[in-house]
């Protein structure tokens, strides 16, 4: 069985998975693509040892910022290691908020057209020179379903999305056919869904701790590679804001916190287009414990 837990950021999903993981004696698969980067680990709240709970997990931390995995390059890496954990433990736990990830991992990826260099090159060179919003108009234009529910601060994903419509002719959203889970595997999904106001609260906190714990100083180190599609996501774009002089620091965290509030409310519209997840409070781990056990059984 492959247990998935998934949920907007900040809702306590390390906690669940890792209390998840050792009820069961198993260990755990990371799908939070922001945490895959060695670099970036106050900005991305990668978990401490402590939080980890002794539990082994896999991929976090494990990339260089100059490198660059798509949601099929995650599935294809982490399939044998899902397959290993099962052989070993029978129960498996997967979690993250990275929505692309998980499905490609549950449900395998759609038959998409291959990457168009040429056309990629001159949507990378107008995100270049011009900013994301151009992209993101356009996007709007011939795919608002897309639109609607993607990442708008992740210019690797709006380019391939606009990339798809323009090559193909069809909107990008038309060519996937949607949730399939697949049927070599028992999957069960459990999403977190905090109460809105404390999972802004629970935002608020985390960045304020970020900014404790030296996300500042993280970012400064980082500012020679601002260029690089790793560092194009929340926290680290609104600092090197400040580092230019576009705005001081408070604003720039008031930014990283209305933000991310704003990502967790994608997070949430992505989830809820499958039927497959099961909801619960973050506080109910005994809820959820229960619900894997009774599935474990059938």
């Amino acid at each position: 069985m492959l247990i998935v837990i998934g949920g907007p950021t900040a809702s306590g999903k390390t906690a669940v998975a890792a209390n998840v993981a050792t009820h069961f004696g198993t260990e755990v698969i990371s799908a939070d693509s922001r945490q895959f980067y060695h670099a970036m680990r106050i900005g991305t709240a990668r978990p401490t040892e402590t939080e980890l709970l002794g539990v082994k997990h896999h991929f976090l931390g494990h990339l260089d910022l100059q490198e660059t995995w798509s949601a099929g390059e995650f599935a294809r890496q982490a399939e044998p290691v899902l397959q290993d954990i099962l052989a070993r433990h029978g129960t498996a736990v997967m979690v993250g908020g990275s929505g692309l990830y998980i499905d490609a991992v549950c449900n395998g990826l759609d038959a998409i057209p291959p990457t168009d260099q040429r056309e990629r090159g001159r949507l990378q060179e107008l995100f270049r020179t011009e900013g994301l919003q151009p992209l993101l108009d356009r996007l709007k234009e011939l795919d608002p379903e897309s639109w609607r529910i993607i990442d708008r601060n992740n210019p690797h994903r709006v380019i391939r999305a606009l990339e798809v419509c323009l090559t193909s002719g069809k909107p990008f959203s038309a060519q996937r056919t949607g949730p399939r889970q697949r049927e070599d595997l028992h999957i069960l999904r459990i999403a977190l869904d905090p109460l809105r106001t404390e999972l802004y609260a629970r935002i608020d906190a985390r960045v304020d701790r970020m900014v404790a714990d030296g996300i500042v100083e993280e970012a400064r180190a980082l500012l020679p590679h601002r260029h690089l599609n790793a560092l194009n996501t929340v926290g680290y774009k609104e600092l090197f804001a400040h580092f230019d002089g576009a705005m001081d620091l408070s604003a720039a965290v008031v930014l990283i916190k209305q933000h991310t509030r704003n990502y967790a409310k994608r997070q949430m519209t992505w989830l809820r287009r499958d039927p497959a997840w099961s909801y619960y409070p973050p506080t109910d781990l005994e809820g959820m414990l229960d619900l894997i056990g009774k599935a474990r059984q059938t």
